[in-house]
């Protein structure tokens, strides 16, 4: 210690009193190399390389940082001469990890497979979280996914081993839990296999969801390209209380900007009400970030984060981030594209949908809209858990509510459920008494994994079809999404209020001024939740889950059954042949809304997820067809039959017809799944024309050779007949910043040319001409 202060004094004197502390402390950082986890001990964290690119960028630009822009152009990999433009320019950006879930995991390990690369080049981890279907209970249901899935978790494990990537076994939790407690901190860029992968955020991580095929690109040690995003700044004041959670605050933001006002921009929230947020309650907002668009969202570096870093054992992270504390925050004066204010203090409690998650309403409200608009008041199942709220903070706010209603004789009149978000937080509130309330309380606790949220719910109460109500504290709400059944109204919420509703089994109750009333008949007001920020004793880890990669792993075997249903080695898609594209067929318009629900569904596709023809068996049979307004019933244009879009879509490939898919706004919003742009492709499709895109699946679409066009005037979509062909011509001279003109030819004889935009690169175009990203890694190793 005498040594490191005499150092110190001597630089002070060296470089003046007024040089900034953490010069000086980067000396010492240097000395002392502070791992990125305790999984991974031979691999440090980066902060003095991100200093110093932060501090080119800056000299560069000559203006003050946000804290984006400090994070994102901190891990640039040419600092220097990478060109600089929010909004329009293409960065080439080196992140310091990867994460999958397994549903993702098995094409995207499979994707690396066919790059035929040793191992990977930067820390990598596999989550089994997706394939565990609710049925019954968390123990039972975790045997049962263990036996269903067991090809599956075998090929992810050996594969995982083979290639050098950790592996979470099932029943370890979700993803986001997962990072958040053990690899997220501040100043990290991760990316991950799933959209709500910026939960990260709420550690002062740039943490972003990307396709499977991205993710080999950074675990083959290749710059990953992101277009350089916007920055909107959500200005925060005042201070969360009573009733309001931090879960209201992004419910509140997403009815600002809509699903699509976060579109190529990080949101960056800011301002005196951060320090009323605790850290999992930051990851929270960040998580459902997801749902507006926006490429990812980040809190600043304060103490609530450095109290989580070191109640999950990372204390030492917590004392590097300190040194390095003006890198991990804004700079005063940067400016930003955009800025929204909240005052906390006056932040009511936000409940949204049904549909759509960014239909916001004051849980003092939605009882009389629902009435109005003919939504079932009743509330059939509340949901809480799931990535964006299952905390030890929100489970415990949760359980003092259950507590209040227990004390009273009074149990949930709706169904409950409840999913920790890990093993560590099962165990801890197994142990702590939560979990014994929220059962007591009617509550069945369910495995740790994604379950109800991503539609793994073997729901039996209602029958598919038949109306009804649900809330939860997940983060995406769209039609059929939680239970197949179109008909179920789904509203997002807090935990708190989720609890608040499954008690009166209504949504007309306001827990801020109504009353239950007990068995006794005895009327009651629930006292506002309260619940610790984290448990006062240390966590208890529970079960370990953790598949160390082991050191050497040559002689491991990664088999994939050739008569397998679940899992498929992947063939490289055909080059562009160099040719216009001509008379392709429109395989579907859609109409409205377009997720990656609609375009590859979950729930029990997900088993398909290794299996590139057997998942393309859904291909867009969400979507509705603009011609009918059916779903999964488009007209095959060469038989003059109607079937469904995938059976269509395979008689056309198999006939050497080219066809297109023709879209409306914000196409291929939600999820980040590659396979609504794999399936696509390997059905023979060429092009997706719409109004705009969701920024991950344009990406993904240009990943596998496919042409992601929007029209230049958004009214030309209505030119466009479901019995046209349309040729796109121009491709031989595709530029950056060229339009493409498309012809339509009707069936009347007619023709009319529009114009189409698109977003591509130099780098992206050469992907194109390949055939697929992928195809190009290969034609230049």
């Amino acid at each position: 210690m005498a040594s490191y202060c005499m150092t110190v004094a001597r630089l002070q004197l060296a470089l003046g009193t007024g040089a900034k502390r953490f010069h000086v402390s980067a000396v010492f950082s240097a000395k002392a190399k502070v791992a990125m986890s305790r999984f991974e001990p031979g691999s440090s964290i980066g902060y003095e390389k991100m200093h110093e690119n932060i501090n080119v960028v800056r000299r560069r630009l000559s203006r003050p940082l946000t804290l984006s822009e400090k994070i994102v152009y901190g891990h640039l990999d040419d600092p220097v001469g990478q060109e600089i433009d929010r909004g329009r320019t293409y960065l080439r950006l080196r992140p310091d990890r990867v994460a999958m879930q397994d549903a993702t995991a098995q094409m995207a390990m499979l994707q690396f497979i066919s790059s035929g690369l040793p191992k990977v080049a930067v820390p990598s981890t596999i989550h089994c979280d997706h394939l565990i279907e609710a049925q019954t209970g968390g123990i039972q249901d975790l045997q049962r996914a263990k036996e269903l899935n067991e090809e599956v978790y075998n090929f992810l494990a050996s594969a995982a081993a083979k290639y050098g990537v950790g592996f979470w076994k099932p029943g370890s939790g979700i993803i986001h839990q997962i990072i958040l407690e053990n690899y997220a901190y501040p100043g990290v860029m991760l990316i991950g296999t799933d959209s709500h992968t910026p939960n990260g955020g709420g550690l002062g991580s740039i943490c972003i969801g990307v396709g499977g095929a991205d993710a080999v690109d950074v675990m083959a040690g290749i710059p990953w390209e992101l277009k350089c995003p916007k920055v909107i700044g959500v200005r925060l004041t005042g201070t969360l209380a009573g009733w309001t959670s931090p879960k209201d605050v992004i419910l509140k933001v997403a009815g600002i900007l809509t699903v699509k006002g976060g579109t190529g921009a990080i949101v960056e929230y800011h301002g005196p009400g951060v320090d009323s947020i605790s850290c999992t309650g930051m990851a929270t907002i960040c998580n459902m970030g997801a749902e507006i668009g926006a490429t990812t969202s980040v809190f600043p570096y304060n103490h609530r984060m450095k109290t989580y870093l070191e109640k999950t054992g990372r204390g030492e992270i917590a004392s590097v981030a300190d040194e390095f504390k003006e890198d991990l925050v804004p700079d005063k004066g940067c400016e930003y594209d955009q800025v929204i204010e909240i005052n906390l203090s006056e932040l009511k409690p936000h409940i949204n949908g049904p549909f759509t998650p960014d239909l916001a309403h004051p849980v003092s409200e939605i009882g009389a809209i629902a009435k109005k608009s003919g939504w079932p008041l009743e509330v059939k199942v509340g949901l809480i858990g799931s990535c964006t709220n299952s905390s030890y903070e929100d489970m415990g706010r949760a359980a003092s509510l259950a507590k209040q209603a227990l004390d009273k004789g009074l149990k949930c009149k709706a169904q409950f459920t409840v999913t920790p978000g890990s093993e560590q937080i099962r165990a801890t509130i197994e142990r702590d008494g939560y979990a014994k309330i929220l059962s007591d309380v009617g509550g069945v606790v369910l495995a740790n994994a994604c379950g109800p949220c991503i539609g793994q719910w073997d729901r039996r109460d209602v029958k598919k079809g038949e109306k009804n109500t649900i809330v939860t504290s997940f983060n995406r709400n769209f039609t059929a999404r939680n239970d197949a059944n179109p008909a179920t109204h789904a509203f997002v919420t807090s935990p708190e209020i989720v609890t608040a509703l499954a008690l009166a089994g209504t949504l007309s109750f306001n827990p801020e001024t109504d009353y239950l009333t007990a068995p006794s008949g005895e009327k009651f007001k629930l006292q506002p939740p309260s619940g610790d920020e984290l448990p006062s004793r240390d966590f208890d880890p529970g079960q370990d889950t953790y598949q160390h990669p082991p050191a050497e792993s040559g002689s491991i075997k990664v088999d994939v059954n050739p008569s397998s249903n679940r899992l498929e080695l992947l063939e490289p898609f055909d080059k562009w042949n160099g040719k216009d594209l001509e008379n392709m067929r429109v395989l579907i318009k859609v109409k409205g809304k377009c997720t990656t629900d609609h375009i590859s569904a979950a729930g029990p596709w997900l088993k398909f997820r290794g299996h590139l023809d057997n998942i393309s068996n859904n291909l867009l049979i969400g979507a509705v067809n603009i011609e009918n307004d059916a779903v999964n019933k488009v007209k095959n244009q060469l038989t003059g039959e109607y079937g469904g879009v995938p059976d269509v879509a395979r008689f056309y490939k198999a006939n050497g017809v080219n066809w297109v898919v023709v879209g409306d706004e914000n196409y291929g919003e939600g999820s980040s799944r590659e396979h609504a742009a794999l399936e696509p492709r390997h059905l023979g499709g060429r092009a997706i024309i719409v109004k705009n895109f969701a920024r991950i699946h344009e990406t993904n679409l240009k990943k596998q050779g496919l042409l992601p066009l929007t029209f230049a005037d958004p009214s030309d979509y209505d030119k466009i007949r479901p019995d046209d062909k349309i040729s796109i011509i121009g491709l031989k001279s595709l530029a950056p910043g060229k339009p493409l003109t498309a012809v339509i030819k009707h069936c009347d004889g007619s023709e009319e040319s529009i114009s189409l935009n698109h977003t591509f690169n130099e780098t992206q175009i050469e992907w194109f001409k390949a055939g697929s990203a992928l195809n190009r890694m290969k034609e230049l190793q």
